[in-house]
């Protein structure tokens, strides 16, 4: 049976005519997003969106307001009955604007044909202070990756200095940090009740602003004081001892409430839900997404969109615990992963897009190979606080069973329609090579490999070894190079025997804490000695609230508060990243003078040889 043509109304209204089309005549909340409007679940605003129209309210959406004109994109649909809510969108503005030189970027994913001028730096604070001035009533809630990585006092890396709560410079009411359908679920029934925004200060997974005479019993099994905004400013080690906290009990089953004092305010940082539950993740992922780019895009191309729009997220959450990256800081690192029911479902629907010609792009999520893993026994993952269950070593209470993977792949790929599914999401090769003490789960992982490799690559696997030393990859919290042998071994073996000629593509980092100019030098002669000419590289970019960017900023490893070495300066870091094109003529005279003056004329035979 042929499906009704997809109408306006089909999509989450976006302007007065698209409010009146529905026959509503108010609004309950007007959602502002730095992202053009995609309908799809791997966008926040429209998760966001269609929770809220779930919940029973009455939602509108503004993508990418102008906020250098009159402000009558603030304006358009008047004042919501019970709040605005904000998110800079689905990365951090600041680093969707520019790279680690701090140059602007010269296009952005999230808007239609790559523009790059279409949201603010800052969009999370330029769109709340507009909201406030324009209509100081009306509570503003804000959220989304930007709201996450600034919750707390963060390091910034483009002003080079630390910035209070994101809070204290919106002047919102209330912030939810991570994932946001549970909180924000709590937060609309407690309204509908009747509560106002300021009254709602114990539900898990928010922040807010008090006086200190004003903070509110705890409901919480414990608090935990950080060291004022001020005290970190003065000193870097407590701003060091502050992190270790803050990510020790983001990543605990049962955490503590956090407070802080700001100027003569505190915050409070509320401590997060358990885990969502397959059926609570099912429902975000099921709610009724029309999958694609706002009709108002028509004929516009919006990059992000067609990265993801035959892509599958299979669970959320990343137990890696990599120091550079900011996804345990807001998805955490217990994995929440969907039923395999629901899964199909979404497969099947991408199968009836009209330009879909059998290929899915993507079955994964934060690392591709952690669906369905945790701990094998709860009460002692209660106890834990390690940031990461795999470095430095894989914990013994972690299954690891790649079985039920597995089987998500093979019954995609048996659905009509679907010619072959490919991973795109990154590889954790490190479990795949662990040997645990149960050998289904380790003949899984063979499987896995196999499968991986032979079914699944779309000529190229990429793959995260982020460095050659082990001294590097210590500070990372990622394993030993050994390991990125042993797995290419056994990916040119299963090429070699199956008639493949299939590449694996290793992204690398230069200039993240603990990396020298030694370490760098190592990493091209050891990627020359493998064939490799590196594409896949990147200077290591400061992101708030990632343990790389506290050893940057403060110069003080959180966990040991030993001084830590950091590349820094434009010339420092030019000199490590040179390493990487270690073949092109207009490095070879710098590179052998710095082999040189750091005694390693090894390395200079070896990169080379013919003089």
């Amino acid at each position: 049976m042929n499906k009704r043509p997809l109408q306006l109304t089909d999509w989450l209204p976006t302007t007065k005519k698209e409010v009146e089309l529905r026959g509503w005549d108010y609004l309950d909340v007007i959602l502002f997003s730095g992202d053009a409007y995609i309908d799809h679940p791997s966008f926040g605003t429209a998760v966001i969106g269609r929770l809220l129209e779930r919940l029973g309210l009455r939602v509108a959406i503004v993508s990418q307001p102008n906020w250098r004109d009159d402000l009558r994109d603030f304006k358009k649909l008047g004042t919501p009955r019970m709040f605005f809510a904000v998110t800079a969108g689905v990365m951090d503005s600041m680093i969707n604007h520019y790279t680690a030189n701090k140059r602007r970027r010269s296009d952005d994913a999230y808007t239609p044909d790559g523009r790059s001028d279409m949201r603010p730096d800052r969009a999370m604070t330029v769109y709340c202070r507009i909201l406030k001035d324009l209509y100081p009533q009306i509570p503003v809630l804000i959220g989304g990756v930007e709201a996450s990585l600034r919750r707390v006092t963060h390091y910034d890396y483009w002003d080079d200095r630390l910035f209070k709560t994101i809070l204290a410079d919106t002047h919102a009411d209330l912030l939810i940090y991570g994932m946001g359908e549970q909180p924000l679920h709590r937060l609309v029934e407690e309204m509908q009740k009747g509560k106002s925004m300021r009254e709602l200060q114990d539900i898990p997974q928010t922040a807010f602003l008090t006086a200190p005479q004003q903070i509110p019993a705890s409901i919480f099994q414990e608090d935990i004081r950080l060291f004022s905004h001020e005290e970190c400013l003065n000193d870097k080690l407590k701003q060091a001892k502050n992190f270790r906290i803050v990510e020790e009990q983001s990543n605990r089953l049962h955490a503590a409430r956090l407070l802080q004092n700001v100027d003569d305010q505190t915050l409070v940082v509320n401590p997060p839900f358990p885990p969502m539950t397959e059926t609570e993740i099912d429902s975000s992922f099921d709610l009724p997404y029309t999958r694609l780019p706002h009709p108002k895009y028509k004929d516009k191309h919006i990059p992000a969109y067609e990265m993801i729009k035959f892509s599958v997220t299979l669970h959320r959450g990343c137990f890696g615990g990599c120091a550079f990256c900011t996804i345990s800081a807001h998805q955490g690192k217990f994995i929440s992963s969907r039923s395999k029911d629901s899964i199909l479902k979404e497969v099947e629907k991408i199968t009836e897009m009209p330009d879909f010609k059998g290929y899915i792009s993507d079955l994964g999520g934060p690392s591709a190979n952690m669906y369905r893993m945790a701990g094998k026994e709860t009460s002692l993952c209660e106890k834990c606080k390690r940031p990461s269950c795999i470095f430095p070593k894989i914990c013994p209470n972690l299954s690891t069973d790649h079985a039920p993977l597995l089987d998500i792949y093979r019954s995609v790929d048996a659905l009509p329609g679907v010619k072959k599914s490919f991973i795109g999401s990154g590889i954790r090769y490190d479990m795949l090579l662990h040997t645990s003490n149960d050998p289904k789960i380790d003949q899984s992982a063979r499987e896995y490999m196999h499968e991986l490799i032979v079914h699944h690559v779309s000529g190229r696997l990429k793959v995260a070894p982020e460095h050659t030393s082990d001294e590097t990859l210590n500070v990372m919290r990622k394993p030993s190079f050994h390991q990125f042998y042993q797995f290419k071994r056994i990916f040119d073996e299963e090429n070699k025997q199956h008639g493949l000629n299939q590449q694996l593509i290793p992204y690398f980092i230069s200039s993240h804490p603990g990396c020298t100019d030694e370490d760098m030098a190592d990493l091209a002669a050891i990627t020359k000695n493998l064939d490799f000419r590196l594409e896949q590289v990147q200077d290591f970019t400061p992101s708030p609230m990632t343990l790389a960017t506290e050893i940057y900023y403060t110069g003080y490893h959180p966990y040991t508060l030993k001084p830590m070495y950091t590349a820094k300066t434009k010339e420092q870091k030019n000199a490590q990243r040179q390493f990487f094109f270690w073949y092109e003529k207009r490095n070879k005279t710098s590179i052998i003078q710095k082999l040189k003056r750091i005694h390693r004329p090894d390395l200079i035979a070896k990169l080379y040889p013919n003089g």
